[in-house]
């Protein structure tokens, strides 16, 4: 008798196996199913934004930016075709800080004239160096963390800028590089 009573278990095991396998591959297909369902709505996302840049869209893009270049004042440097870029030689500077170890920063930037002042600016770069030095000393390592100081920085540099050329001489400054060490 008690090899039958272990002959019907062991057939009721296998049954209670077979059940819980196809109900493991089940669960194992749909998971598949979502992940790949998951992957194509990323890619077809993916493939939306990258058309967004598409010459089809253009027009949208020019149509969304013209209200935005009138109301900042000029600084949009890619509206005129006629601008000119100076580059200036990087910068390396210390960081304020009060820490034993120093710290530095160098930028690396272009100048962008107004029409016609070109030679103008060229010729007085060492008065806008000299006006963004003490900005640039008085920076703290703090200054530089987040994603609106790239913004600032280049905010108070185009002020300083226009303060030391005067106003209608550089519509621009567009930084290249800004490294933190």
């Amino acid at each position: 008798m008690s090899d039958e009573k272990t002959d019907d278990t062991s057939v009721e095991k296998a049954g209670v196996d077979e059940a819980g396998a196809k109900k493991g591959g089940k669960v194992r297909l749909i998971a598949i199913a979502v992940v790949a369902v998951g992957m194509l709505a990323g890619a077809g996302g993916v493939y939306w934004y990258m058309q967004k840049g598409s010459p089809d869209h253009a027009e949208e893009k020019q149509a969304e930016a013209a209200p935005e270049e009138g109301g900042e004042g000029g600084h949009s440097a890619d509206a005129d075709p006629s601008a000119s870029y100076i580059e200036v030689a990087p910068m390396m500077v210390n960081l304020r800080g009060g820490g034993a170890q120093a710290k530095f920063v160098k930028l690396r930037f272009v100048v962008v004239a107004a029409d016609g002042k070109t030679d103008a600016v060229k010729a007085r770069l060492p008065v806008i160096l000299d006006a963004l030095q003490p900005f640039l000393r008085e920076l703290r390592p703090d200054d530089l963390n987040g994603s609106a100081a790239v913004f600032r920085i280049k905010e108070e540099m185009i002020r300083r800028s226009t303060e030391a050329l005067g106003k209608g001489m550089v519509r621009d400054i567009l930084i290249q590089d800004l490294i933190q060490q």
